[in-house]
């Protein structure tokens, strides 16, 4: 005979009860819900959009304040190390001379072009209409290229800019509106270098505050090499604040000293304009060339040839310091920060000739870091990698 045994008892329905206090499992434990996803990225993303749009006026004043902090940070530590750790003199000091460095260079440039506005256009239509004389008598005289040169002088004589260099002189005019036009009104400029000049004190006073969130908000996102690209974006910061800035700063004195011993008009007009377009990565020589060009044409030829040693100082200064500068932090092709340069200056006004390098590097060298960390075998060699620069004990973790 054969014993049936009895099912195994199944679970009681008292069982599939929880107990008293417990809570009950959520229905999608386990597995992700799209919808619940979904819906915390638009109310992420909705909330960064406000905010963004509540800041925007205060955008470009916030940026480059922080640009100058990051690049002149080293610097307060070592005043603030040589004034017995006080970080409120640290930082007054640290702020006059950003306000020195970095404002009123700016400020002094700005406002000359605006005051003379009148002048520099009267001087681009005198551009225009200038017509090369017979050459001078001591141009053939000239050993070697003496013959060459009056020949190419006499084959221009008589002619001017808008025969020489017909397809660009319809767009000078163009290209000052739109240059006068992205520097903006005289009320914003001083804004925002008030704004600036605040915020830098307000960033300098906190530092080690920021540079933690920002290392920390690094390091949730990438781990040890999200820490290290934010201290990789540092470092190109200050390669393209104190490259550009310093640079054009050198220039400018520089040039505006060449001008004023040689005597050209409206030479406090030329030097600011001259700052303006070497800190556009143009360089001194689209004004000291010229002027160069005028003092010669005009027989003065002794000041001439002082203001032609002056152009080609200057000129070499700009050609070897700031690359010198830049690369010394971080492996940047001067190329991006001719495109910060102008992209920056049509999306942020003045201030983006500052701005506009600064995200790039940041942005490239970012990029770069993160192509370089997983190379694909046999693949072709990439540019210099940014981190290959020797760290900055000051600042470098």
């Amino acid at each position: 005979m054969t014993v049936l045994s009895p099912p195994p008892p199944g679970p009681s329905r008292q069982a599939a009860v929880p107990a008293k206090g417990q809570a009950h499992a959520p229905l999608h434990a386990g597995r992700a819900d799209p919808t619940r996803l979904m819906m915390m990225l638009f109310f992420i993303g909705g909330m960064t959009l406000c905010s963004i749009w509540v800041m925007r006026p205060f955008l470009p004043a916030t940026i480059w304040a922080a640009t100058i902090v990051v690049a002149v940070w080293p610097l307060v530590l070592k005043l603030q190390k040589l004034l017995g750790g006080s970080r409120v003199l640290a930082v007054t000091i640290m702020t006059i001379i950003v306000v020195v460095l970095f404002v009123v260079p700016f400020w002094l440039a700005v406002t000359t072009i605006l005051n003379h506005i009148d002048a520099l256009v009267g001087l681009a239509h005198a551009a225009v209409a200038f017509r090369l004389p017979a050459p001078p008598h001591w141009a053939g005289d000239i050993p070697v290229i003496g013959d060459k040169v009056r020949e190419v002088w006499e084959k221009f004589q008589g002619e001017g800019l808008s025969t020489v260099l017909p397809s660009t002189t319809p767009y000078i005019g163009s290209a000052a509106q739109w240059i006068l036009g992205s520097i903006g009104s005289f009320g914003r400029l001083l804004l925002q270098f008030i704004l600036t000049t605040v915020i830098v004190a307000i960033m300098s006073t906190h530092g080690e505050a920021g540079a933690n969130l920002a290392t920390q908000f690094g390091y949730r996102l990438g781990g040890d090499r999200g820490e290290q690209m934010v201290v990789l974006a540092g470092r190109a910061i200050r390669a393209v604040a104190l490259g550009v800035m310093l640079t054009s700063l050198a220039d400018a004195v520089i040039g505006g000293i060449g001008l004023m011993i040689a005597g050209v008009p409206l030479a406090t007009l030329l030097t600011a304009v001259m700052f303006i377009f070497c800190v556009a990565q143009v360089g001194p020589g689209i004004v000291l060339i010229p002027a160069d060009i005028w003092m010669f044409v005009s027989g003065q030829y002794v000041m001439g040839a002082v203001l032609l040693v002056v152009t080609i100082v200057a000129i070499a200064v700009d050609n070897l310091m700031r690359p010198l500068l830049i690369r010394k932090e971080a492996n940047l092709p001067m190329l991006l920060v001719l495109v910060g340069v102008l992209g920056g200056l049509a999306a942020f006004g003045l201030i983006g000739l500052f701005i506009g390098p600064a995200v790039l590097a940041v942005s490239y060298t970012m990029l770069r870091a993160w192509i370089a960390e997983e190379a694909r075998p046999g693949a072709p060699a990439l540019p210099p990698d940014p981190l290959a620069v020797a760290p900055d004990p000051a600042i470098d973790p």
